[in-house]
């Protein structure tokens, strides 16, 4: 086996992380582009925030090393729950309390 070389990573000072909560997936046979932006309550447009392009070995490692990440954080804080219907992601997003924004006031 050939020896793995160390990468330095390096962070610059400046480095502004970018909030998102939604992102947009799609593919062509040579690549794979991820989407990522932010939704808030009362947007009726969004930008783009920040566009990833990768291979599609390099989705299928991401999506590999995000389920890793994934089972240790639910070990560690325990589990990540999913909304199920009626009750939406938009709704814990925008805090509806369980409310759906067609049920009415």
């Amino acid at each position: 086996m050939a020896d793995q070389k160390q990468i330095k990573l390096n962070l610059p000072p400046d480095l502004q992380p970018i909030f998102s909560n939604m992102i947009r997936v799609g593919h062509t046979p040579a690549e794979f582009v991820l989407d990522f932006f932010k939704l808030l309550p009362s947007m009726e447009t969004v930008n783009v925030d920040t566009r990833i392009v990768l291979t599609p070995l390099g989705a299928k490692m991401l999506l590999h090393v995000l389920s890793e990440n994934i089972q240790h954080y639910e070990a560690s804080f325990g589990e990540i729950r999913m909304p199920s219907p009626p009750h939406t992601l938009a709704d814990d997003l925008f805090n509806l309390g369980g409310q759906s924004p067609t049920d009415g006031k």
